[in-house]
């Protein structure tokens, strides 16, 4: 790949956005009935290619469940306020109300409740009752603390997420988690991310995972860029990791590693972008802030609001537009890509003459 001159003493190539491609049409169509996208990861079948992010703005109990009945894959932060309080909803109500400045240190406040491996407990137990596949997440700070809490409890799956996962993290203040032996000895599949680049993804495949999260401070919650100076722009993200895929596929002899786009999805175009660009599922925040019924009332945070010395990210204000379930499947009532976002991926498959989503990773794509 070509290199750019920043200047004489620093090159760079040159990445692209979900805004900066475009999805190319065919020599044929299909009727968006006949067009299938479900996925299926380790032993578990989805309807949906669609993992809500573990938010406490988007996920609570409930709308894990929610989720799960209409196909797709609920994650949830079992750091947030659901395993620190037992009734979290008069201080998400609260949250609501907060302004500006205001609003980071409130949250820094809230967060510093200690959690509470019994609540874990109980709200896995709770979505597991529902009768949809259980999925909990940790960051890898956590990990070591609370996953057999989380395995008693019954999760079908175990999600690492941090803003940037390693799978060769080095500290002197502590021990790190090793990636490849603590998925070894667990008996459910690990998703674990993020990553951005070629070679750390080809790292974290190699522990064992099933699935790599793509995605580095591109969220709509997310200021990383703006306080580290550090981002991957998405599209030529999932590529390379969807190349590091590939040969991984190679080395292991044929085991699949799924890719799965976290960042910088906020329409359903970007929906269809991530998966013409090779991701194999995507996990989503804000188009699940916006639902009526998510518990951040028209607002979205992540983990990164909250951090108590150096917040990198902010409690982003997006309102609403439909419950959850017209979020998915509609019908819609606006036309910038917030509804409807299953139908529209359908569409832009159809559009382009694919009916399954691996065939639709191999559609041409332009720069714009």
């Amino acid at each position: 790949m070509t290199e750019i001159e920043i200047g004489k003493a620093k090159r760079a190539r040159r990445a692209y956005s979900f805004d900066d491609i475009a999805i190319v049409p065919s020599r044929r169509t299909r009727d968006p009935e006949e067009v299938s996208v479900a996925w299926q990861i380790d032993a578990y079948r989805f309807e949906l290619p669609i993992l809500a992010a573990p938010m406490d703005s988007v996920m609570s109990p409930e709308t894990a469940v929610a989720l799960g009945k209409y196909g797709g894959l609920g994650v949830l932060n079992l750091e947030g306020l659901w395993t620190r309080f037992e009734e979290p909803e008069p201080l998400l109500a609260e949250v609501a109300e907060l302004t500006g400045v205001q609003a980071t240190k409130r949250l820094q406040d809230i967060y510093t409740e200690p959690i509470k491996p019994e609540l874990i407990t109980d709200r896995l137990r709770q979505i597991r009752e529902a009768g949809v596949t259980v999925a909990g997440s940790l960051s890898p700070q956590r990990t070591k603390q609370f996953a057999k809490t989380v395995v008693d409890a019954g999760v079908d799956m175990f999600v690492i997420r941090g803003t940037t996962v390693s799978a060769e993290h080095v500290s002197s203040q502590a021990e790190p988690l090793n990636l490849k032996e603590f998925i070894y000895e667990l008996d459910v599949p690990v998703i674990v991310g993020g990553c951005a680049t070629y070679q750390a993804a080809l790292h974290l495949m190699r522990t064992g995972a099933a699935g790599v999260l793509v995605g580095f401070g591109g969220g709509a919650a997310h200021t990383t860029r703006t306080v580290l100076g550090v981002a991957v722009p998405m599209a030529s993200a999932v590529a390379d990791v969807a190349a590091a895929r590939r040969d991984y596929m190679d080395e292991s002899g044929g085991r699949y590693v799924h890719v799965i786009a976290d960042g910088s999805i906020g329409k359903s175009g970007d929906i269809a972008k991530a998966v013409a660009c090779g991701a194999d599922a995507v996990m989503v925040g804000s188009p699940f802030a916006r639902a009526t019924d998510a518990p951040g009332r028209g607002y979205h945070w992540g983990a990164e609001a909250h951090h108590p010395e150096l917040p990198r990210g902010q409690r982003v204000e997006f309102g609403t537009v439909g419950t959850l379930e017209e979020i998915l499947f509609g019908p819609s009532r606006v036309a910038d890509g917030t509804m409807n976002i299953v139908g529209a991926l359908k569409r832009a498959m159809a559009t382009t003459g694919y009916t399954e989503l691996k065939e639709f990773q191999r559609i041409e794509v332009v720069v714009q």
